[in-house]
């Protein structure tokens, strides 16, 4: 094997990132070498870089320059030290949460809830987290390392494209599940044609998702979302009138039990409050999508009707290990995801948008493997 790799760097906030050669990373004790077949990029990725110091003052990004991409997929090149589970050949999808082992979290089996924890090729969430960032790199590259607790096994039917939207669809499960979202039980989501929201269509049919309702602005991104899922949906546009007076008249006043807001860092307040207006008693709200600011929630009114509303912000290897069987059994179809393919020299213009998005359906995919 060569002993040095192309990889796509980023050295300046708001600038282009560059193709670089770099040494490949040994795998040390724990760690793994993967060999990255495809890097998901986060669709509003030029976006959240550009509004960083605004929308994450407190979230630190690696030392630049680094190499960013945080959903990859791939194979097991070679293993560290002490790793039993995995071998090379194995088919994997790389959780890119990093967590330090050691904190009161991860010795209590609550690896998200770490004091260090990170996006690997992303930010961390505390200024602890600098030293996870930097020693794990991102997957815009050839090769990358990767702790062994963070692979998730793939079934050959699961292509390595599908397999990168595992971030986006990982979080709506983690979601749907902290929130006991199960046959009977009535979820409204927020935002449902958008690269999040499209999970809880895809998701629906193999966790048993009998009630599920959905809103969004485009009429003809909600028209192919009602296609999926085997008739389940019940779907809303925001230009034919408020959310919480729709659900309201859809559950005969009752409301949703589970409220899932899936829109992203500077949505409108009001259609997240709204969403709160539309809970049933005793329901629960869970924002994945990361709306923004100080919003006036009527905290005497979630007391008296025991609302509860929590953040979410991933899912653990273990919940994308269920995905990817559920994938391999035949419950979950990723089939309706569209993938746009893209050389690692490409980089900056699948980051840029160039390509044409189709909602959530869209996925911009940086494959190293492919020729420029």
């Amino acid at each position: 094997m060569s002993a040095t790799m192309r990889a796509a760097r980023m050295h300046k906030v708001g600038e282009p990132m560059r193709i670089e050669e770099l040494p490949v990373p040994e795998p040390g004790p724990g760690d793994v070498r993967v060999a990255v077949h495809a890097v998901n990029i986060v669709p509003n990725l030029a976006n959240i870089l550009n509004m960083w110091t605004t929308w994450f003052p407190d979230s630190p990004l690696p030392t630049l320059p680094a190499i960013f991409g945080l959903d990859p997929a791939g194979v097991v090149e070679s293993v560290g030290a002490g790793v039993q589970a995995f071998k090379p050949g194995d088919r994997v999808y790389v959780n890119p949460g990093r967590s330090c082992g050691s904190c009161r979290s991860c010795r209590d089996n609550d690896s998200i809830n770490c004091a260090s924890y990170a996006f690997a090729g992303y930010f961390g969430f505390s200024p602890t987290a600098i030293d996870l960032l930097d020693r794990y790199q991102g997957g815009l590259a050839e090769y990358m390392v990767a702790p062994a607790y963070s692979l998730v096994k793939l079934p050959d039917t699961l292509s390595f494209e599908a397999a990168a939207r595992f971030g986006y669809l990982g979080t709506m499960y983690s979601a749907l599940r902290k929130a006991g979202a199960g046959p009977g039980r009535t979820v409204l989501v927020n935002g449902i044609s958008g690269t999040l929201g499209i999970g809880a269509a895809l998701l629906a049919p193999a966790l048993g998702l009998t009630h599920v309702y959905g809103t969004g602005r485009d009429k003809g991104l909600l028209d192919q979302v009602g296609k999926l899922a085997d008739g389940r949906l019940r779907l809303h546009s925001l230009e034919d009138g408020p959310l919480d007076d729709w659900i309201r008249a859809e559950t005969d006043g009752h409301g949703a039990d589970i409220y899932i807001d899936a829109l992203g860092p500077g949505a409108p307040h009001e259609t997240f409050l709204a969403g709160m207006r539309a809970l049933a008693r005793g329901g629960i709200a869970v924002n994945i999508g990361a709306v923004a600011g100080d919003l006036p929630v009527d905290v005497h009114r979630m007391m008296d009707q025991q609302l509860r509303l929590v953040g979410s912000a991933w899912f653990t290897s273990g919940e994308g290990q269920v995905m990817a069987d559920m994938a391999g059994a035949g419950l979950l179809d990723l089939g309706p995801l569209e993938h746009q393919v893209f050389p690692l020299e490409r980089v900056n213009e699948a980051i840029g948008g160039i390509a044409r998005r189709n909602g959530g359906f869209s996925n911009f995919v940086i494959s190293p493997t492919l020729s420029a």
